[in-house]
């Protein structure tokens, strides 16, 4: 209201501190800050090291049969409409098929529900478990997402580690002391976020047993199943649903190298029907309808996108990223102020120790990720514990190399005499 021909009082404005604590901790957050950093009279071109996006690199392009079908799909004008709330039946029955030629018995396509890529799947999963008191167990390292997202819907978070000598295994030991009766699930990413691990079957079958019998389900980040290129072949949480309730959480984003398409799902792995009996699912249902859909053309493209792409896709992307790891594990090595303790066997990153002793001006992860960015335009991510970084080598073996080049040069400019 106007008083007396004075300046109107707005009623509304002021910083959401909410939205605002969440956002920072997220990695575009921190992405945010590191890009603001870099030096605008730098010509070098600016090497991403700290996102696993690598699709803008010519030799990661997708797949053509999935680019003709997203054409296939909009030519079509069979996809125009809205979609439902869980999805168009034929992407979920195809999805549910695709999924099911890793477990035991047959997942339906009731089972399926479709998100806008997998972090719509995190924000339906947590949500939907967030109630007044409870609490959820997030691995540390792991993915900042779950800790911003968590903190927006008042869920408490709890860590557990992951056990860098032991191949950054879950320290099943303090996942039993931290439950308690207010603890609703745990999360497990695998192959592993930020770490490039791959869990065995037997530790996931243990990682099963103890959510068991601490009466909690597991959400199961997927999102990089199958990229995996060490010893252990990559095994679905979905395998030991009938020991525990999981929510599998996937996408197209990473194995078909389309972020940008932003087609996820979030499968019910539960053939024992807990979650419908204890109304977890429908409180899915309920989310999805106060929240937004994956576009129709995109869904409608997905069954001919799972079922026609070659083995030799696939194949030639493990490639890429078995020879990018080894050459990220071999840079490593001549960097004396970061170590690596596992040497990457999936996804697309890898954890490095940070030593800041030998360096004269630097005092924690996020000032040496700050002042990489500004001095040598290379962008590696802190992950919000103390003096590990994540780097990804999800990207052109030159362009990968002449980063590490890069990062020797800083190390040594910044080195004690």
């Amino acid at each position: 209201m106007e008083n007396g021909g004075g300046e109107i009082k707005w009623r509304f404005g002021g910083e959401n501190e909410k939205i605002t604590k969440a956002g920072k901790i997220t990695i575009r957050g921190i992405l945010d800050i590191l890009k603001c950093s870099l030096d605008s009279n730098d010509d070098r071109t600016v090497i991403p090291l700290g996102h696993g996006d690598p699709s803008a690199f010519p030799s990661f392009r997708t797949s053509e049969v999935a680019e003709d079908a997203i054409v296939d799909a909009v030519r079509s004008a069979n996809f125009n409409s809205y979609s439902p709330t869980v999805g168009i039946l034929p992407a979920r029955r195809a999805i549910a098929e695709h999924l099911s030629r890793d477990l035991p018995y047959e997942l339906s396509p009731d089972d399926v529900f479709l998100t806008i890529g997998c972090t719509q799947a995190v924000e339906v999963a947590l949500t939907v478990l967030a109630r007044p008191g409870a609490n959820i167990l997030l691995p540390r390292p792991g993915f900042p997402y779950y800790e911003a997202r968590a903190s927006f819907n008042n869920l408490e978070y709890r860590h557990f580690d992951l056990l860098p000598d032991k191949g950054w295994e879950v320290d099943l030991d303090a996942v039993e002391a931290l439950a308690d009766e207010n603890t609703v699930a745990m999360v497990i990413i695998n192959p592993g976020n930020p770490c490039g691990n791959v869990f065995s079957y037997q530790h996931l079958k243990k990682v099963a047993e103890t959510a068991r019998r601490l009466g909690i389900l597991v959400i199961a980040d997927e999102v990089y199943d199958h990229l995996t290129f060490g010893s252990n072949p990559f095994v679905p949480m979905g395998v030991f649903g009938s020991i525990v309730p999981v929510l599998t959480l996937g996408s197209i984003s990473k194995r078909w190298i389309v972020p940008g398409w932003r087609l996820g799902w979030l499968v019910t792995s539960d053939p024992n029907g807990v979650l419908k009996k204890t109304k977890i699912v429908q409180s899915i249902m309920g989310c999805l309808n106060i929240s937004c859909d994956p576009a129709t053309f995109i869904q409608g493209a997905i069954p001919h996108i799972l079922e026609n792409t070659k083995a030799d896709f696939f194949n030639k992307i493990i490639s890429l990223l078995r020879q990018s790891a080894d050459i990220c594990y071999e840079e490593i090595k001549e960097i004396n102020c970061i170590t690596c303790p596992h040497k990457p066997e999936g996804s697309m990153f890898v954890m490095v120790k940070l030593d800041t002793s030998p360096l004269e001006d630097i005092t924690d992860d996020m000032d040496f990720c700050i002042k990489l960015a500004q001095e040598e335009s290379v962008i590696v991510l802190p992950v919000g514990l103390k003096n590990w970084l994540r780097i990804t080598f999800a990207i052109e073996p030159s362009t990968l190399k002449n980063g590490f080049e890069r990062m020797k040069m800083f190390c040594q400019r910044h080195a004690k005499q």
